[in-house]
């Protein structure tokens, strides 16, 4: 269960600090966001959220980034989070900006960051009177945007200065739970400037992690001291990947990971098998079907079809050992296979099953099954035009992953398959992808936000596409971040036209005029490469990560190359989108 301690900060007389007793709404907000650890602020202003802009502003604690669009202020947020374990904020005006930002808040929701998003809001003595861009029960869906739901943890609209300090505390409290929060404060233009009593002793709420009981955890160690078992593990172990190894080196395990959970164990681990979902192993396949495991522990990924396809290959034959901290997760990916369901923070149980577990040598593989994903890829460097997309990813594999500390992000696409595949991290926190919303724009403005909170490289591969879409470079020009794109130029939506063949549907109007990213970046002020040729790839790779500011590498790829998302295509003809279902072979 959770555990709940408040801490009282002692009272020290006003004389002693000056501190203000009373402040604007908004002033008075700004201020609490600060002391919860919040130091990034992205958005864009209007005339509802005027004054909050201003005390954004005014405030030494949170850094203001005023971007081009509130999707992608959203995005950046949202990695500005996961780059530094910091909560970030969203600030948007009413009417089209808070709709805009609620793509990038919803992905934010389905990877677990933490964001707070504060917008305007329509008076009530104007709402149905048809206000600019006016936001009121007449004009907006407030189930959406005002109340607890599948967008936001929660959600309010303040209608008097009297609820600050209940909207604080349920801040305060959402931001200190483990997981992610994403929150929605909604301010009237009628209250912002209003005056708000500031608290003289202040009350925070911490909250621990769920625990698991030792017979439990006994329990599950004595399942998988039956036999030999599997671990899969998703984003949710991050925290915990050194008690993963130890877990893996103690039993001998196999172990394979989500897309998002790349990392979290070495992938040049001798026990490393692949990955699975979008762009995986068939070596995991091969695993699960050949030897099959009597148990598989399931360790902070929801098992949803970007990361399993619902393959009924890759289930054990006892059933599944189902650790995550939301208790709906365990059980509802694979609803026909058994599944003991433990509520907890990953790291909280693995610690509490290393100790149940026998010291000693791990046991021992069966020697029949030897295939691994990682055998070398290696393609001749020719000057071959256009670039193969294999190609451009050994070269950043061995550039950007290997010799540098570049925070590495994947776009949504085919841009999800190549990394997916062929990259190889060896420690957490050095890639990110969003395969779970999966939303065209989110690496291509995230970058951005990820290369201000870490103050150094981040590199986003993504598509011409959603190059397109949304980008973010001048906001990145503004305020000089070390951002680098690594566009994937085929002229198409690149997924949509191979996945469109592969279920015999049209395929003529995914095409898009071929854009020449270099001269766009230039036009806002960044710099950048354009790369025809293999042997052009090194060199701009390099030049990119040794530039102070942000940086576009326009590769032109070779769009016959299908990208590995074959087990994509056919989790959609299972789901009835093909024209020829019944005779469509894999």
């Amino acid at each position: 269960m959770h555990n709940l301690a408040e801490e009282q900060v002692p009272f020290v007389p006003q004389e002693e600090l000056r501190i203000q007793t009373e402040a604007t709404v908004v002033s008075a907000l700004v201020q609490h966001l600060a002391e919860l650890g919040i130091e990034r602020a992205f958005g864009v202003s209007g005339g509802a959220i005027a004054l909050l802009f201003d005390a954004l502003a005014e405030c030494d604690a949170i850094e203001l980034h005023h971007f081009r669009h509130e999707t992608g202020a959203a995005f950046a947020a949202a990695e500005a989070y996961f780059a530094s374990r910091k909560p970030s904020l969203v600030f948007t005006t009413t009417g089209p900006g808070t709709l805009n930002c609620l793509t990038g808040i919803t992905a934010a929701r389905w990877d677990g960051a933490k964001v707070i998003v504060v917008s305007g809001s329509t008076s009530a003595a104007q709402r149905g009177r048809w206000a600019t861009q006016e936001t009121s029960s007449y004009t907006m869906p407030q189930d959406v945007l005002y109340t607890h739901g599948p967008i936001f943890d929660f959600a309010v609209r303040m209608e008097s200065p009297s609820e600050f300090p209940e909207v604080t505390r349920r801040l305060s409290l959402g931001l200190s739970r483990p997981g992610g929060f994403i929150a929605h404060v909604c301010l009237p233009m009628g209250i912002q400037a209003k005056r708000v009593d500031l608290p003289r002793r202040r009350t925070r709420v911490r909250m621990a992690s769920p625990t698991i009981p030792a017979a439990e955890a006994a329990a599950c160690a004595q399942r998988l001291a039956e036999g030999p078992f599997a671990i899969w593990v998703g984003f949710g172990a991050s925290e915990a990947a050194e008690l993963v190894e130890q877990l893996v080196d103690r039993t001998g395990a196999k172990i394979f990971c989500s897309p998002r959970g790349k990392g979290i164990i070495s992938e040049h681990h001798p026990n490393f098998l692949g990955v699975t979902g979008l762009g995986g192993h068939e070596a995991v396949t091969d695993y699960m079907v050949h030897e099959k495991p009597r148990w598989v522990l399931v360790l902070g990924t929801r098992l949803g079809e970007a990361t399993s396809f619902w393959d009924r290959d890759l289930t054990p034959s006892e059933g599944f050992i189902h650790v995550d901290l939301d208790p709906e997760v365990p059980g509802t990916a694979f609803p026909n296979t058994p599944t003991l369901g433990i509520q907890a923070d990953v790291g909280c149980f693995l610690a509490s099953l290393l100790e149940h577990l026998p010291e000693g040598p791990p046991k021992i593989v069966p020697a029949s099954y030897t295939r691994r994903w990682d055998e070398p890829f290696i393609m001749q460097l020719k000057g071959r035009e256009p670039v193969r997309p294999q190609v451009l990813m050994q070269v950043i594999q061995r550039v950007v992953v290997q010799e540098s500390d570049a925070l590495v992000m994947s776009e949504c696409g085919n841009s999800f398959a190549w990394a997916n595949h062929y990259l190889r991290f060896s420690c957490p926190g050095r890639y990110r992808v969003s395969t779970l919303f999966g939303s065209m724009g989110h690496a291509a403005t995230g970058v951005v936000g990820a290369a201000i909170a870490r103050r150094r490289k981040a590199l986003a591969i993504l598509g011409d596409g959603s190059m397109l879409m949304n980008s973010e470079i001048s906001s990145a020009v503004q305020y000089q971040a070390p951002a680098v794109w690594v566009v994937l130029n085929d002229g198409g939506y690149g997924m949509c036209r191979d996945g469109h063949r592969a279920l015999g549907l049209t395929d003529e109007n995914v095409e898009i005029p071929q854009v020449d990213f270099t001269a766009l970046a230039r036009s806002m002020g960044a710099d950048g490469v354009l790369v025809t040729t293999e042997d052009q790839v090194e060199p701009a790779l390099r030049q990119a990560l040794a530039a102070p500011g942000p940086f576009v590498v326009d590769v032109h790829i070779d769009r016959f190359e299908t990208s590995p998302l074959l087990k994509r295509f056919e989790s959609l003809i299972n789901q009835g989108s093909s024209k020829n279902v019944a005779g469509w072979e894999a």
